[in-house]
């Protein structure tokens, strides 16, 4: 952890001040944040889990008894937001259409490729919307234990489970994580270059050149949560999605522009109503292989066109 001891002890043998403590979670926070965010899908849920963190290490009468700070750290969000998963998938059971993670959105502009690592470097849209077809537990044993690094004897008492069971949790959500990832994912730069022909054939109407950018097994969600319209799901046709996207973004009056979403590049739409649209793209040899339309307005507050 940069600019803080790793163990509970202050240099010296000193004990933590309240600002020696702020300043040492303060630089936990972006990696914090991407394990809750990660977990829950949901940035609002993530801030809330993190903040809770602090107001739980605060609360220790002693810090100093904690052996390596950033390690209990993670352990407590990990708990914390797996709780928070559970109480989100009861309410996602009431959702009206299909639930998307909430979209993390950026610049896509920036010169230097490091301006561009944020929280969302490891949990693109596509991995978050894998992650929704596993169980809590198996869903938070594979991000501690395979994204964050976490041990399995540490993350056995985040999910309540023996080394040995999480191994095995961790294992079958690994499996399911590979068979739904893309097996030949491009370079950023790529699926820029992609994403703008997309953008440039649906403002154009050019259907035949939109069809060949799309694999021919594309599959496309909508998520309006009930607020605003939203396509349910699309899937297993190129020209359908094509002639659905046409229609919608060829009206004069529908803005677009090219953004980072879950740090690769992605769409943010504004239509004549106002209402704000986050495409992410899956893109897998060279194809766009699924599209997911945020159109939830609880989900995109600090989307600004």
């Amino acid at each position: 952890m940069t600019g803080a001891p790793r163990n509970g002890d202050m240099p010296g043998g000193g004990r933590w001040t309240q600002e020696d403590l702020a300043r040492a979670f303060e630089a936990e926070r972006p990696r914090l944040l991407s394990v809750a965010y990660a977990t829950t899908g949901s940035l609002a849920e993530a801030e809330d889990c993190v903040q809770d963190a602090w107001l739980r290490l605060r609360r220790l009468e002693d810090p100093s008894t904690i052996r390596e700070l950033p390690a209990w750290l993670t352990t407590t969000v990990g708990r914390l937001a797996l709780d928070a998963l559970g109480s989100a998938r009861v309410r996602r059971e009431r959702y009206v259409g299909p639930w998307l993670p909430e979209p993390l959105v950026g610049d896509a502009h920036a010169d230097d490729p490091a301006d561009r690592v944020t929280l969302d470097e490891t949990v693109s849209m596509a991995l978050l919307v894998v992650l929704e077809r596993l169980s809590p537990a198996e869903r938070t044993a594979f991000l501690l234990h395979d994204v964050f690094g976490i041990p399995f004897d540490e993350v056995a008492g985040v999910v309540g489970r023996t080394p040995v069971a999480v191994r095995r949790l961790a294992s079958r959500a690994r499996k399911h994580v590979e068979d739904g990832l893309p097996r030949f994912p491009p370079t950023y730069d790529e699926q820029r270059e992609l994403v703008s022909a997309f953008m440039s054939a649906c403002q154009g109407g050019d259907l035949d050149r939109l069809v060949g950018v799309l694999d021919p097994e594309v599959t496309m969600r909508g998520d309006g949560g009930g607020k605003v319209p939203a396509v349910s799901r699309v899937e297993g046709g190129a020209e359908q999605v094509a002639r659905l996207l046409v229609g919608f973004i060829v009206q004069p009056s529908v803005e677009v522009r090219i953004a980072d979403v879950n740090g690769a590049p992605g769409l943010v739409m504004l239509d004549p109503a106002g209402v704000l649209t986050v495409m992410a793209f899956t893109v897998d040899a060279g194809r766009i292989t699924a599209i997911d339309a945020v159109r939830n307005p609880d989900k995109l507050p600090g989307v600004r066109f």
